[in-house]
This record gives C-alpha cells, structure tokens and sequence, in this order.
C-alpha cells in the first residue's frame, strides 16, 4: 500500500508543481490570458490537452465494456476522429481564427444575430454542467475508490466514500480552471495526456506478455484466434454500431465534436498562430489513431480472460482486468493517472462553460462594457457556481447510473445536430439566412426529442442523427427562401488571413489514408 501512495501522490503532485511553474510568470488579468492562454499554446501542448478532454474514465470504462461485449466494431467512435480533425484543421479553424474568435456562439452572432448566439449559449453552458461534468465525476470517484478502498479505510459506507471522493475531485479539478484558465488546463493536460499514454498501454502490454508467456504478439495472437469475429471492424446492420453509420450519423458527430465542441477547439482558439493550432490539431489526429490500444484492446483481452461471465455488467471489465495484470506498486500510477484523465476532462469543460457565460451571457447581456480585469474576475466566479453545480448533481448519478448514464448520453443527441447543422450552414452555405437558421434550429431539436423520447422509433440512433441532419438542412433551405432576407455580415470578412501550415494537407492525407487502411486490414 505503501507504493500504491508514493505512486498515487508523486505523480499528482510531480504534475501540480511543474504546472504551477510553467505559469509562475503568467498574470491572468485580460479575457485573452485567462480564457485563451494569452495565444500562447503550441502544437503539442493543444494536442495533449485535446485528448485528455476527450478521454476520461468513461472511456476507460465504457469503452472496454463495450469492446469485450460487441468487439473491435466501437473503434469506428475513435479512428474516423482522424478524418473529421483533417477537415477541422483545413476548413473550419481557419475561418475561426480568422475572424479572431473565443467561442462557438459568437460565431452564431457574426453569421446570423445574436438571439441565436444566446440560445446556444445557453443551451451548451447546461449541457456541459448538468450532463458531462457529473458523469464525469462520478466515473472518475468509483475508480479512485475501488483503487483505494476509502469506505474501508475510513470505516464509511461505499455512498459517502463516493461523495467525499467526488468533492475532492471537483475541489481539484476547480482550482486548475480558476486560478490558472485555459493555459493552467492545457499544460497539466499535457503531462497527464504521457501519463494516460504509458498508464494506459501497461495493461494491455503485461496482459500480452502474461497470455503470450513472454511474447507480446504471440498472446495478441492468442487473443485473436480466440475468438477472430470479436476483430471484424464491420458491424452488422443489428449490431451495437453497424458500418453503415459511417455514412449517416457518426461523422457528422465527429465533425461536431473535434471541429466545434467549445471544450475542443478552445485549445485551437489559443494557439500562437495557425500553424500551431493546425499542428495541433493533425497530431491529436495521429494520437485518436493509437488511443484504440487504450480503450478498446483491453476490453478484447477482457473477453479472452472471462469470456461472457459479464456480458451483463460489461462496465466492470477494465477494474477487472487492471487487478488481474498490474503488479500492486503500479496502482497508486495508475490510479494518479485515472485522476488526471477525470481532473483533465473536468477542468477543461469547466473552463469552457465558465468562457461561455462570461463572453456570450455576461457580456454580451449584462454588462456589455464589462472591462477586461472584471470580465476575468466573472469568469473564476462563475467557475465556481458551475462547479458547485456539477458537483451536487454528480452524487445523484448513483441513484441510476445505468439508467441516467444513457438517459444524458441522449440528452446530449438533442444539441449537437441541430448546433452542427447551422455552424455548417453558416460557414458553407450562404442562401441559409437567419430566419432559416432559426427554423432549422428549432425543427432539430423538436424532431430529436419527437422520435427519441416520445415516438421510440426502431432506427439506429445514429442513423436518426443523419436523417435529422438532412432534414434541417431542407428546412433552413425552403424557409430561406420562403422569407428572404437581405442580410450583410461585415464581421465574416474581418481579420487578416493567417498562413496555413504546409504540411497541413499532407498530415491529412496520410491520416485519412491510415484511417482506411485500418478498416481494410481489420475488416
């Protein structure tokens, strides 16, 4: 136990320390320093902080419990990443930079008007605090516990150790957004990011090399003759992701989420230049190509352990398999590890609904003469409010963590289609005018909940996602031109025109060509 505090505590602390170095220099007094990181990140720092936004312990969890039920079919959530990066980097954060943007919605307003720019405002600020930091939380502090056994150690039952342990996490996560904004969030990111890398590949490696008696490939080919249909990457039309989805559905999520998602691309918004902000997006491309071996190989090596004694339970898979191969003085790296992947995803959205509200609520509806030093001193106050928020719906997550899990992971199907569809309409499409936009907007969201919630149509939710898209699409088209509207937008043209990265189209062509050539080599 001794090791598994020393590894626990070193790594933390190794992390905290070296952050507060990197920042011993930094005064976060301007909207630019505290919510841009002063445009200061370059390429590997915004591709390290970018995965860690992404990759938390619902990943860990969900993603090896899904991989040892329905096999290598949900690497599709990870790998076609590659492709929607590529088309992030060379076509939307050029026009975001560009036009010199902090956020998604003040885009929303430079295209349409501002009660657009409020409304998904709103709409993304809620989400991000009742939806995904609670789960969040709640996923990280049952991994910390089954780790540490703190309702054990304390004499305490499992519920209070889960909330003491949840409050020390958002308590942490808080102070990295707070008190050192996107800058404090990008660089603990970055280490944690090589910590979850080398963590992360530990299991599968020691698992490999104990099946394969001390031959890594020889126990990966074990696992595959073991059961060689578990590595088909094509799903059939009744399986959990079937690969028809590709071409519906799934990409549109992808290009939502890496090319629009205000806790992504903020990274980009404060890169130094361009370049780095294409950098860095190309290389998190690189890494969602290795992140599989993380997240969907371990739970593979689940099913060749234990076979379907847990099909009904998947979820415990990975704390399974990581008691099974990890020697007990890594569990107190791992475990520091786990903590940075909840502490990095929670910071990094809590910085981004805190940017959200300053920028496209406080500002823009409560003081619009706000000066910059007030302007910051919102943005840590806010921080707190949405984190207490947070915080106190986490705990509930426990009353159905089954239930409620797919219940919000829904919840959030009902933003990000209607959002895309008019950020891609705005950028693309210029017959689309305001009114359209609305209308597209409003028929989204009516038509998800419609046939998700009420309807319980017998078509993959995924395919409702691409059906949904098309339509808003005909809906902002037809009222455009039922109401036109003469409509200049000055602001677009603003800005001076960044140069691009050379090897951007390059990067993107060898990640999308690796991209297919996974599908083709595991199909």
């Amino acid at each position: 136990m001794l090791f598994t505090y020393l590894g626990f505590f070193g790594f933390t602390l190794f992390v905290i320390l070296y952050t507060t170095y990197k920042l011993r220099k930094d005064k976060f007094t301007t909207s630019k320093g505290y919510f841009l990181a002063g445009k200061s990140l370059t390429g590997p720092i915004i591709a390290g902080s970018m995965i860690l936004t992404n990759i938390s312990t619902e990943h860990l969890i969900g993603m090896n419990g899904n991989s040892y039920k329905n096999g290598i079919i949900v690497i599709a959530w990870e790998v076609t990443s590659a492709i929607a990066l590529v088309i992030a980097a060379i076509y939307f954060i050029p026009k975001f930079i560009r036009m010199g943007l902090t956020t998604i919605p003040e885009f929303l307003e430079k295209r349409f008007d501002g009660a657009i720019r409020t409304i998904v405002a709103f709409l993304l600020m809620s989400s991000f605090v009742v939806t995904l930091l609670p789960i969040v939380l709640y996923s990280g502090a049952i991994n910390i516990e089954s780790v540490f056994d703190f309702s054990l150690m304390f004499n305490i039952s499992k519920e209070q150790s889960l909330i003491y342990t949840i409050l020390t996490i958002g308590i942490i996560g808080s102070l990295y957004a707070i008190f050192g904004g996107l800058k404090a969030v990008a660089y603990s990111d970055s280490l944690n990011g090589i910590g979850l890398i080398l963590g992360g590949l530990l299991v599968p490696v020691i698992a490999l090399y104990q099946i394969g008696d001390g031959h890594i490939f020889n126990g990966l080919s074990k696992v595959y003759n073991f059961d060689p249909e578990k590595f088909n990457i094509i799903g059939k039309p009744d399986s959990t992701l079937p690969f028809s989805v590709l071409f519906t559905g799934l990409m549109i999520n992808q290009l939502y989420f890496w090319g629009m998602n205000q806790a992504i691309v903020q990274r980009a918004f404060g890169a130094k230049n361009l370049v780095e902000a294409q950098k860095g997006l190309i290389y998190t491309g690189v890494l969602k190509l290795f992140v599989p071996a993380i997240i969907v190989l371990p739970g593979l090596i689940g099913f060749y352990y234990f076979q379907d004694q847990y099909y009904d339970s998947p979820d415990l898979i990975y704390p399974l398999l990581v008691k099974k191969v990890l020697p007990t003085y890594l569990y107190g790296f791992f475990a520091a590890v786990i903590l940075g992947a909840v502490l990095s995803t929670f910071n990094s959205v809590l910085n981004s609904a805190s940017t959200i509200f300053c920028l496209d609520i406080y500002k823009k509806l409560i003081n619009k003469n706000a000066e910059d030093s007030k302007v910051v001193r919102y943005g840590k106050l806010s921080s707190v409010i949405l984190a207490v928020i947070s915080i106190s719906v986490a705990p509930l997550v426990a009353f159905a963590p089954e239930g409620l899990y797919q219940l919000l992971q829904q919840l959030n199907g009902i933003f990000f289609i209607p959002i895309s569809s008019i950020i891609i309409a705005g950028i693309f499409f210029k017959q689309i005018n305001t009114v359209g936009a609305k209308a597209g907007l409003f028929f989204g969201f009516s038509f998800y909940i419609l046939t998700t919630f009420i309807l319980n149509l017998d078509i993959h939710f995924v395919h409702l996602w691409g059906i949904e898209f098309v339509l808003n699409f005909l809906i902002m088209f037809s009222v455009s031109k039922l109401f036109p509207k003469n409509e200049t937008h000055p602001e677009m043209q603003k800005g001076q025109e960044e140069k691009s990265w050379k090897h951007v189209k390059l990067g993107g062509f060898i990640l999308v060509s690796l991209t297919i050539l996974i599908y083709i080599l595991l199909s």
